[in-house]
């Protein structure tokens, strides 16, 4: 109402530029900052949760080269649930292991697509970049600068929460059916990719 943007009881201007991306997973997750062993275990987590089943690497090879970027990774997405044995656990703890898979799996889909359309080899994860190092590596080939990882992190950073914008609407609305977590990120993914929300600046 007022156009403010607070995670957790932080303005976002208490966090952007002051906290990496990691730290605020931790904080969404756990609705608190995390101390040095919290943050080194989830670090730790989101790079094991790096690799994808084979499937998924084969269905974004199989992806025509001018296959718009959305539905390349709303297609990848969807179908991580089907190589889940677990997919339909939806507790708590099984859903929390399934978020953190994503938000690691996620900029893995769409490096892996970005090169692909491009023709060029899949570059796998780096087994100790953060998440956005990580990211520009596989899209660039080449560990990022210290300028350019830090703004791609801010990025992470910014885009993390948004409480009620209409992708976050749409997935509230698909988990409440209790659905899997696939299906309602899959949703909003979809919803996202529409041009009056974030397809508006997918160029």
């Amino acid at each position: 109402d007022i156009g403010q943007l607070i995670y957790c009881g932080y303005d976002i201007n208490e966090l952007a530029g002051k906290v990496s991306f990691e730290e605020v997973v931790h904080l969404l997750h756990h609705d608190h900052l995390p101390n040095a062993r919290e943050l080194d275990e989830l670090q730790g987590r989101l790079r094991m949760h790096r690799d994808l089943p084979k499937g998924i690497v084969d269905i974004i090879r199989s992806f025509p080269r001018d296959t718009p970027p959305m539905h390349a990774i709303r297609t990848a997405v969807s179908a991580l649930g089907c190589f889940d044995p677990e997919a339909e656990d939806d507790s708590f703890d099984a859903n929390r292991i399934k978020a953190r898979r994503l938000i690691a799996r996620i900029p893995v889909i769409t490096a892996f697509f970005h090169r692909h359309r491009r023709g060029l080899d899949l570059i796998p994860p780096h087994p100790t970049l953060g998440e956005a190092a990580n990211f520009l590596y596989m899209v660039d080939g080449e560990e990022p600068s210290a300028e350019k990882q830090n703004t791609m992190d801010m990025c992470y950073v910014l885009h993390a929460d948004h409480g009620m914008n209409a992708s976050t609407f749409s997935a509230r609305v698909t988990i409440a059916t209790l659905t899997d977590i696939y299906s309602a990120v899959t949703a909003a993914i979809g919803t996202l990719k529409g041009p009056l929300h974030g397809g508006a600046n997918e160029g």
